[in-house]
């Protein structure tokens, strides 16, 4: 069965990356958007940007920090109104940054863990009850690849707080399973933005690509989807069941 049109769709962390990415290839597609992060003025440039090219679809924009609770819970109702509700939305804003536990990185650690865990945490709030009330809608919880196996280095911290995610994203699929709320988790591998700076090797793709296969696996809108399918399922396979001297090998920053 074809899954409803989700014509009104929502995404943190719109002014760069792959928010920016998949807000343009979504307006190409002619959906009306929500967008959100912290710089306003990106943010506006964006808008006047999709509106130019397709004149036919709705995009609001706002200042959000997802660090702030209160922001969160303020933005998100407010342009769910302006649109008259969401179809999906995309929990996308992230950073990752920080260094091995115990070498001076404590207070970068923590802050990837507040802004991804906890800022993720506080849009899901705002989504769900948006969608227990409309009784239907699509929540999209960006994790990563990064999430499947304990990372060293520079990626302790990030592949934890997106292990986090996956947990949370499935306690809200089983809480709302058989209803018309739909909850997907999507792993992105290797692609070229600033998150991954530094972090490149043979399996990264470019921003284009990724971000095609990236609405492509929204679109599709299943339990886990890995961003390219093709090679990061099976290498989430081989994570999963290699030992941890070989893992760490390979994944080593």
């Amino acid at each position: 069965m074809p899954h409803p049109l989700r014509q009104r769709i929502f995404i943190s962390g719109a002014s760069a990356g792959l928010g920016q990415g998949m807000a343009r290839r979504f307006a190409a597609m002619g959906r009306d958007l929500a967008l959100t992060a912290r710089r306003l003025d990106r943010l506006e440039a964006l808008r006047d940007e999709l509106l130019a090219a397709h004149p036919g679809i709705r995009v609001v924009v706002a200042a959000m920090d997802v660090d702030d609770p209160g922001s969160v819970a303020a933005v998100m109702p407010r342009l769910a109104d302006e649109l008259g509700g969401f179809d999906r939305v995309i929990v996308n804003a992230g950073i990752g940054k920080g260094g091995s536990v115990g070498t001076g990185e404590a207070a970068a650690n923590r802050a990837v863990l507040v802004t991804n865990v906890l800022g993720s945490h506080a849009q899901c709030e705002a989504a769900m009850e948006l969608f227990r009330r409309q009784g239907a809608g699509h929540l999209v919880i960006v994790s990563s690849v990064a999430s499947v196996r304990g990372m060293p280095g520079t990626r302790t911290a990030y592949g934890a707080s997106k292990a986090a995610l996956n947990s949370l994203a499935e306690g809200i699929r089983s809480d709302v399973y058989g209803s018309q709320i739909v909850v997907s988790t999507v792993l992105p591998g290797y692609i070229a933005t600033d998150i991954n700076e530094g972090r490149r090797g043979p399996l990264t793709v470019g921003l284009d690509k990724g971000v095609d296969a990236l609405v492509d696996v929204v679109e599709r809108e299943p339990v886990r989807g890995y961003v390219p399918e093709w090679p990061w399922r099976p290498v989430a396979g081989l994570l999963r069941a290699l030992p941890l001297s070989v893992v760490r090998r390979l994944t080593g920053s």
